[in-house]
């Protein structure tokens, strides 16, 4: 498991803990801080679990002026910093050292404003990506971003990763459903890019913050678009014989200029794992699954699934079925929203998360498996086939050091074979420590020398989320340089 190896804890650092927690506890007070031995051990981990680090100390700010005092204390003190929200990343992008400072951003959920003229909702970061649908719902409104975890993580984490989810081929990923940020740097500092409408005069600071792993502040607030809801939706099934089929329909409707609000796949051992557990009446006998839906008045929609009928019929699909009611709807989607809880059920398994060309997926998927079986382990696929963001699951048993060390090795063929097939490393779920080291396989020296140079502007000193994003040997000459 050498590339995902971890920075040595400051031995400095954390035999001056006790002087560090009594300097928190007069700046934020002692009710914000997690400092006895099992609370912390509450933020070690994130949803890479493999990994685990006891925090130094924990802080739970209430407001932004209190993330400022925190991060200007740290600053002053030379203390590293790792921002939290509800800990879902899947990547190690939450994961502490055990001489850094945890700043969880979970209690700062409030709603501050809603503009239902303009569309949009200003609220702060810890809120949970549900919950801002939620609060605007009774207007017809919603939240178009919907990663899987949306019941759990936070807005605050769906900024860092850049995070997407089932409906992003048509509303676009986090980037593209935010207008503005207000985030406070290492120093203390409390800045704020965009505001609340589209394109904003000057630099596009938004694109450069949202997708930036917390490596460059912590955001406190933002102001999201929130959409009005289409007049209906309707999600259809269709199975068939090989996962090349469904990987040829998903391009067929794409080149025919059809934008489903999502397109999901899952391959077998998926299909018979959800199904056990939503019963949805996914297609048992079928070797992939696609999830298709559309949305918009019904006449729009009959033509829509009309159309898609007619393409998936081209490729000989073993089933189709067009859900007949919402009952049936939600149940299609509970079990492709539970689907990586419902493997779990199962097995332990690495979640993978790369991107490709759509051109690319029959080719992806073949070598995918050609991978794992080579590492002896099964693989489990399901991902957002409309926009090419796999998840691959690779199933393995954690307790076995040989298998978990195997299932990493996969992981990261899978990932290298993505950036050979045209994608890159991460479609959302973003790098923290389990792609850090494959960072050279995309990027060439002078890309991620611009890049770390664009990281010391904001972090001169290095203290935010480090051991993150960059490999640490790469990353080490560029904080001397500076």
């Amino acid at each position: 498991m050498s590339f995902v190896s971890l920075l040595e804890p400051d031995a400095g650092v954390v035999a001056r803990r006790a002087l560090i927690v009594e300097g928190l506890s007069k700046i934020i007070g002692p009710e914000a801080l997690v400092i006895d031995e099992d609370g912390r051990r509450a933020f070690e981990t994130d949803a890479l679990t493999a990994y685990r680090r006891v925090p130094l100390v924990v802080v739970l700010p209430r407001t932004t002026e209190e993330v400022s005092r925190v991060l200007r204390y740290c600053h002053d003190n030379g203390l590293k910093v790792v921002p939290r929200g509800a800990g879902t990343s899947l990547c190690g992008g939450a994961l502490p050292g055990e001489d850094t400072v945890v700043v969880c951003v979970s209690k700062m959920n409030r709603v501050l404003e809603l503009d239902y003229v303009n569309r949009t909702a200003r609220v702060e970061a810890g809120i949970t990506n549900l919950a801002i649908s939620g609060k605007v719902a009774a207007q017809n409104f919603f939240y178009a971003p919907d990663p899987s975890s949306q019941l759990a993580c936070t807005l605050a984490g769906n900024l860092a990763m850049n995070s997407g989810g089932a409906h992003c081929l048509k509303y676009g990923v986090t980037t593209n459903n935010v207008l503005g940020l207000k985030m406070v740097l290492i120093d203390g500092t409390v800045v704020e890019f965009g505001g609340t409408h589209l394109e904003p005069a000057g630099y596009d600071f938004l694109s450069l913050v949202i997708g930036s792993e917390g490596q460059f502040g912590i955001v406190t607030e933002a102001t999201v678009r929130i959409l009005k809801k289409a007049e209906g939706a309707r999600p259809m099934m269709v199975g068939f014989s090989s996962p090349e089929a469904a990987g040829q329909c998903v391009a067929g409707i794409i080149g025919a200029g059809i934008i489903p609000v999502a397109i999901e796949y899952m391959d077998k051992p998926a299909i018979q794992v959800c199904e056990a557990y939503a019963h949805a009446g996914y297609p048992l006998d079928a070797e992939a699954l696609l999830i298709i839906e559309v949305e918009g008045s019904p006449s729009e929609i009959e033509m829509l699934l009309a159309r898609i009928t007619e393409i998936a019929a081209k490729f000989e699909p073993k089933s189709i079925e067009v859900s007949s009611d919402e009952d049936q709807s939600a149940k299609i989607w509970a079990g492709r929203k539970a689907a990586f809880g419902a493997i779990g059920r199962i097995a332990d398994y690495y979640c993978m998360d790369g991107t490709i060309p759509l051109g690319q997926l029959p080719m992806v998927l073949g070598r995918i498996s050609e991978i794992c079986t080579g590492y002896g382990l099964k693989v489990a696929n399901i991902f957002h086939a409309g926009d090419g963001n796999l998840h691959p699951l690779i199933l393995y048993n954690a307790n076995d050091p040989d298998e978990a060390s195997k299932a990493e090795s996969a992981g990261a063929d899978i990932l290298k074979l993505c950036v050979e097939a045209g994608g890159c490393l991460t479609g959302e779920h973003g790098v923290g420590i389990e792609k850090r080291d494959l960072m050279t396989v995309q990027f060439s020296p002078t890309d991620l020398a611009v890049q770390m140079r664009i990281k010391t502007v904001f972090d001169p000193d290095w203290l935010l989320n480090p051991g993150k994003v960059f490999p640490l040997e790469v990353s080490a000459a560029a904080r001397q340089a500076a």
